[in-house]
């Protein structure tokens, strides 16, 4: 393998790699990518793999949007010949309190002047139709979008990845960045175990460990990585309304989501967290709080086994949105990092946006906003619809 490249990208999770295949898409193949371990080894592959387009704000209902619609014919667009495992059973977000209820109210007219088809669901019959086995008790209102959904964080990753190699981009795992470097105001490559490599353009892609590297170079970016933790139980019976898997059904004040998937198990998690620690172990404590925040709204879930359960980061930014940081220390580094927990539902649109940006091409979204200078500023891009 070569030494010198035009642009390393650091992480092999979805972001790197779609920010790799789109700027090979664009002409700017003569790239590397580097991980630590292996594609989707990170943030990417311990996520809960949602789409969801039933945002609050405009810019990430923007991004989430668009990135629906690419994922949606992912394999089309990359070349990829596996299902990226696509699967838009909806989500079935849940208002608990008043003031909850109206800020779904101005979610919707966000969502609706973007083209999204959510509505809000009735707590008479008309939402026994999407969960039959809800538990309506304290519910002030419920909103669905058929077009969220998941996928494969994996085979999503790789298809990335696959689409980027056939047009060059080399691609270099289980090799540890340990530096990047930098001389006389400019980035001229990164230090790994694997020896030296060289370019001109860095974009630091490593999830909760990006702000130690942009540190490096002088960068200080407020983003912090936080454990969350998913469950899984045995696979059962479909759930949902006419035989159908039950959609994904969210909370932001319960903080809590549960879904099936098309195996027919249930994945789940809540906002129980261990804030600023790369720790990835796993509780007991989590498994009985979640066990019992879910089955309060999902009482049939009870007798269900559970069969395994993990934890990932979040990369968390102070008002809930990413973070894209063309560093003012170190020409030629860009940071991509604070998607706190939704990074994979918004890589696609994400990827055009700084392959945009790089390649001097016009685009309908200001990356400037994404600068973390925002957050002396004060103009915050606040997101109220978090888990």
């Amino acid at each position: 393998m070569k030494k010198a490249y035009d642009v390393i990208i650091i992480g092999g999770g979805i972001v790197g790699c779609a920010v790799a295949f789109e700027l090979a898409k664009r002409g700017r193949s003569d790239i590397l990518l580097i991980d630590k371990e292996y594609l989707s080894s990170g943030a990417t592959g311990r996520c809960g793999a949602g789409i969801r387009q039933q945002w609050g704000s405009m810019l990430n209902a923007t991004l989430a949007v668009e990135s629906t619609h690419i994922f949606e014919t992912l394999e089309d667009y990359t070349g990829y010949d596996r299902s990226c495992g696509l699967n838009q059973s909806g989500y079935l977000l849940l208002a608990y309190t008043e003031k909850e209820w109206e800020q779904f109210q101005e979610n919707l007219a966000v969502q609706h002047s973007l083209g999204v088809d959510s509505f809000t669901v009735g707590l008479d019959e008309n939402i026994y139709q999407y969960v039959p086995h809800i538990n309506t008790a304290g519910l002030y209102g419920a909103t669905f979008c058929q077009k969220d959904g998941h996928a494969d964080p994996f085979h999503c990753t790789f298809a990335y990845a696959q689409g980027a190699k056939k047009m060059g981009v080399d691609i270099l795992t289980y090799t540890h960045v340990d530096q990047i470097l930098a001389e006389q105001g400019k980035v001229k490559g990164v230090l790994t175990d694997q020896g030296e490599f060289s370019a001109n353009t860095i974009i630091n892609c490593a999830g909760g460990w990006a702000p130690g590297l942009a540190a490096q170079v002088g960068d200080e970016i407020p983003v912090f990585p936080e454990r969350h933790q998913i469950m899984v139980t045995e696979p059962v019976a479909p759930l949902g309304a006419d035989g159908k898997y039950m959609p994904m059904v969210m909370s932001f004040s319960r903080k809590f989501y549960v879904q099936q998937t098309p195996h027919g198990s249930l994945i789940m998690g809540i906002g129980e967290t261990e804030p600023i620690s790369f720790n990835i172990n796993s509780t007991w404590q989590f498994l009985e709080k979640c066990s019992k925040v879910v089955t309060d709204t999902l009482p049939a879930l009870k007798e269900l086994r559970i069969v395994r359960q993990w934890a990932g980061h979040y990369d968390m930014s102070p008002d809930r949105s990413p973070v894209i940081e063309f560093s003012p220390h170190a020409e030629g580094l860009v940071t991509i990092c604070g998607f706190s927990g939704h990074g994979f539902m918004v890589a696609p649109r994400t990827a055009i946006l700084v392959a945009n940006a790089l390649c001097g091409e016009d685009d309908s979204i200001d990356i400037k906003m994404f600068a973390s200078s925002r957050f002396q500023s004060g103009k915050l891009l606040l997101e109220p619809s978090v888990v």
